[in-house]
């Protein structure tokens, strides 16, 4: 027998990431939006797990305007891949990484002289007169420049041949609460810089404040361009913003039951023998665990088989976890269980996950480790046609 990596056998425990109900996703935003606002795609950390390549790649179809990055390596990767629409990289750049963003067209954020300084020299010495944003800080803290404090930044970069002002940002700290008392405060800071740039005749191409949340709940935002991120992953940031209907997950996890075992009353399962059995029970063990990312919980939370809730019982293991399939008679070696997702009609969210991690469904999305494969499927294909069908009669 001849062994090939095409051959492999693939681990029974994996990432299903469906590529058809992403398309349908950005085309509900699209179609929510004016038709003249434009609209840029968060695609770091992997697309919050889901693949940055391929989410870019339908994105573009889709009529996105560029895409929101973290890292200098994050954008060079999607470069390399051929991706030639506007890269913006969010945050702060150290100045050696500033040649690498102009060679490679790379749009950063600029908040202080000294970087404006020196990416003026670099764009000069390659002949180029390069894209720019400036975040302003509004009262998230983080980064940016105070509002109170934006216009000599500004002006600063206006007066260098070898730079365009492209872009006047903000973030919002809490869009998407039902409470909007702070992101109108900020909103009306970053207002403030905005009238000022008007009153000095400093034209800005794209002004933009709003993620996920800001797009959905606060409309007189919207500028020029909003940012969306998870929305277009099918989650919405919380329980109280705006609904779109049709959205739907694109993630969902994956295992095969590998082993399955019968407990007498009195018997234990897992570490530090945290369930104990009340009466004969059937269990399965699934091949995944908190090295996969799973929240180590006991005795919380479960998983969908033959699409009914399977218990998890006792302590998570790094590679495995114990569900209860008792009243499942019907589940067998190998059969598919969802950790998160959809199966029948019952639904683990990843809000649920979020829930036994005590954190929120942002970090569960990119918490999922490289060792659990990313299989893409295009089950919603046909459904995103017939969506795009309509929208053009």
């Amino acid at each position: 027998m001849k062994l090939h990596f095409e051959n492999f056998p693939q681990r029974p425990a994996w990432i299903e990431l469906d590529l058809g109900k992403l398309r349908r996703n950005l085309q509900l935003i699209r179609r929510d939006l004016p038709r003249d606002m434009k609209w840029l795609a968060v695609v770091k950390d992997e697309a919050y797990g889901h693949g940055a390549l391929d989410v870019a790649r339908i994105a573009i179809e889709e009529g996105a305007w560029g895409f929101g990055l973290s890292t200098l390596e994050e954008a060079m990767t999607l470069r390399d891949a051929g991706i030639t629409a506007p890269l913006l990289l969010l945050g702060e750049r150290r100045e050696t990484e500033l040649e690498w963003c102009v060679a490679h067209n790379l749009t950063v954020c600029v908040n202080e002289p000294h970087n404006v300084r020196a990416l003026a020299k670099i764009a000069a010495r390659f002949g180029k007169q390069v894209p720019v944003h400036v975040k302003i800080h509004t009262g998230m803290s983080r980064y940016g420049v105070r509002w109170d404090e934006a216009l000599p930044l500004i002006e600063q970069i206006v007066a260098e041949k070898s730079l365009r002002l492209e872009g006047v940002m903000t973030h919002f700290s809490q869009s998407d609460e039902t409470d909007k008392t702070f992101a109108n405060l900020q909103f009306a800071r970053f207002s403030e810089v905005l009238r000022a740039l008007e009153q000095r005749k400093i034209s800005v191409k794209l002004r933009h404040a709003c993620n996920s949340g800001g797009f959905l709940d606060l409309p007189h935002a919207h500028l020029d361009m909003v940012r969306v991120g998870i929305l277009m992953y099918g989650v919405f940031p919380s329980s109280v913003c705006r609904r779109i209907p049709g959205i739907e997950p694109v993630m969902s996890v994956k295992a095969r039951i590998a082993a399955i075992q019968k407990l007498k009353p009195g018997e234990v399962v897992g570490y530090g023998m945290r369930y104990t059995a009340p009466g004969e029970r059937r269990i399965a063990v699934l091949p995944i665990g908190y090295g996969d990312g799973f929240p180590r919980v006991r005795n919380q939370g479960g998983t969908l088989i033959h699409g009914k809730r399977a218990p998890l019982i006792g302590g998570i293991a790094m590679d495995a976890l114990m569900v209860d399939i008792t009243d499942i008679p019907e589940a067998q070696m190998w059969d598919e269980a969802v950790i998160m997702g959809r199966q029948g009609g019952e639904e683990i969210t990843v809000h649920d996950i979020a829930k036994l991690k005590n954190s929120v469904s942002y970090e569960v999305l990119t918490s999922w480790r490289l060792r659990l494969r990313r299989k893409s499927v295009d089950g919603g294909q046909k459904a995103a046609r017939q969506f795009e069908a309509a929208e053009l009669r």
